[in-house]
């Protein structure tokens, strides 16, 4: 098992994903939405690339069953029923709902990746159960860090370095490249108090300053789901 990591989608063209086995990681806040969101009951997540493109494919769909969700720089964006706070989507929400989302960098990095033959989302909430399937599968894995608008965040590097680790532990023989080792020593300087670090990056600031400060302590709640996100026919569904 050969364990890679991208720190940013940007300069990644989608088909370098194709046949690939493929983790995406946005900590703040679409992964952790995701996983909250499927552990609560939605039927499916179909992530897009444009706001645009989200009211287009929510109005082809039968409307009292979906629901728009996600955000554009941290903010819910007007006429969608939902933002990106983790703990508005709740079982009452979105049981049995199919929920077309966009966020700045999670749903956008998502779409990229679209073309890998399995297509994991990850979080600090489901690290471990994810960690567990892949190692059942052994395959190769690309973990895909989706940034702050194009360029390296520390919380993304952060989890992917804690999944590498977990995939590590107990095995013999890896192959680590560059990335994911540098990955791995961010998760042992940053990953001992999680919601710290996540307190003090660039992203969760803004989230703060923004009155989304207590999504961070959502996201930085560890192993507490055993949801595995799984995309297959254009949405994101619990893996069987």
């Amino acid at each position: 098992m050969k364990l890679d990591v991208l720190f940013s989608p940007v300069l990644i063209d989608e088909l370098f994903f194709t046949g690939k086995t493929t983790v995406v990681i946005d900590i703040l806040r679409a992964s952790t939405t995701i996983v909250f969101a499927l552990a609560n009951g939605a039927k499916e997540i179909v992530p897009v690339g444009t706001v645009e493109f989200a009211v287009k494919v929510s109005g082809g769909m039968f409307g009292g069953q979906t629901l728009l969700g996600g955000e554009r720089n941290t903010k819910k964006i007007e006429g969608f029923a939902l933002g990106n706070s983790p703990s508005e989507y709740t079982s009452e929400t979105v049981g049995g709902k199919i929920i077309v989302f966009y966020s700045t960098n999670g749903s956008r990095a998502i779409v990229k990746a679209k073309y890998s033959d399995n297509l994991f989302i990850c979080s600090f909430n489901n690290i471990k159960a994810l960690a567990k399937h892949l190692n059942k599968l052994n395959e190769d894995v690309i973990i895909l860090c989706s940034g702050n608008n194009n360029f390296f965040c520390l919380e993304d590097s952060v989890c992917a370095g804690m999944l590498v680790n977990e995939l590590i532990t107990g095995k013999k023989i890896n192959e680590l490249t560059d990335a994911s080792i540098s990955a791995m020593t961010l998760f042992k300087a940053f990953g001992k108090d999680i919601y710290k670090m996540l307190s003090e990056t660039e992203h969760g600031q803004l989230l703060i300053k923004n009155g989304y400060g207590e999504d961070l302590k959502v996201c930085s709640q560890l192993n507490n789901m055993d949801v595995i996100p799984f995309y297959s026919g254009n949405a994101i569904k619990v893996l069987k």
